[in-house]
């Protein structure tokens, strides 16, 4: 790879800095709707094209596929990128938001980082090498049943057209765990079970740049991936992060 972790940490603090501008003047930011369910502000389109620009200097043989741009040249080698995963919550000023990088080559995730500027907490991975937060290595959590977990999940701003919605699905987990959290990332929420903060997440109807990052970090970290019915993988309709030992549990209500 032409790029190493350390440069990207460089690159995603810088749009951390650049997002962290318009967070603390969200009086004067702007919040659109790209459709009725999806927010867009400034601050995204300012951070995915310092991004775009940065990375593609950097990086000119891999493509880019951006949340708020679209998707640019070589996609079998790309950049998938949310520039702010968790608009709403960022434009409502909470914590919980992060910048999602992550570098796909020959459809295998090999690096990837959440940076949550607001947190200052800064998640990254490569492929075989393990997860961090913060410089120091990270791990999922060791609880090993239900009743004893905390989870963590996410509802869409408007999915009413769902014939299948997440509602009844959390009623259920809901009843049968210690703690329920949802904190409005996906990218963020998965670098919670990579970190042993939270013991399992899931959510549907979600994009790659939602999740890429964010499940690369988790899977180094130990924790297991897979659909609702339990296939290995990384699938952003249906995605389940768990510390692999709460899984079979979690299914049987999924």
């Amino acid at each position: 790879m032409s790029i190493s972790l350390a440069l990207l940490e460089e690159i995603v603090r810088e749009a951390g800095t650049i997002a962290l501008t318009y967070f603390n003047d969200l009086k004067n930011v702007e919040v659109n709707k790209k459709s009725p369910r999806d927010f867009v502000t400034a601050a995204d389109v300012a951070v995915e094209a310092f991004l775009k620009q940065t990375l593609t200097d950097r990086c000119p043989e891999y493509g880019f596929w951006g949340e708020e741009s679209g998707q640019s040249a070589n996609q079998t080698n790309r950049w998938i990128v949310d520039p702010i995963d968790g608009t709403h919550s960022f434009s409502r000023g909470q914590y919980f938001w992060g910048i999602s990088v992550a570098l796909e080559i020959n459809q295998e995730l090999v690096m990837g980082a959440v940076y949550a500027p607001a947190l200052n907490d800064y998640y990254c991975a490569e492929q075989g090498k393990g997860a961090s937060k913060n410089g120091l290595a990270i791990s999922v959590s060791i609880v090993d049943n239900l009743a004893e977990s905390m989870v963590a999940t996410g509802f869409a701003c408007l999915r009413s057209y769902l014939e299948e919605n997440n509602l009844p699905r959390f009623a259920r987990i809901a009843q049968s765990t210690t703690g329920q959290r949802r904190y409005g990332s996906a990218a963020v929420d998965l670098c919670l079970v990579a970190d042993g903060q939270v013991d399992a997440f899931w959510e549907q109807e979600l994009n790659l740049y939602d999740v890429a990052a964010g499940a690369l970090i988790a899977k180094e970290a130990g924790a297991t991936l897979t659909d609702f019915k339990g296939n290995a993988g990384i699938f952003p309709k249906q995605i389940l992060a768990t510390n692999g030992l709460i899984l079979k549990e979690l299914l049987s209500l999924m």
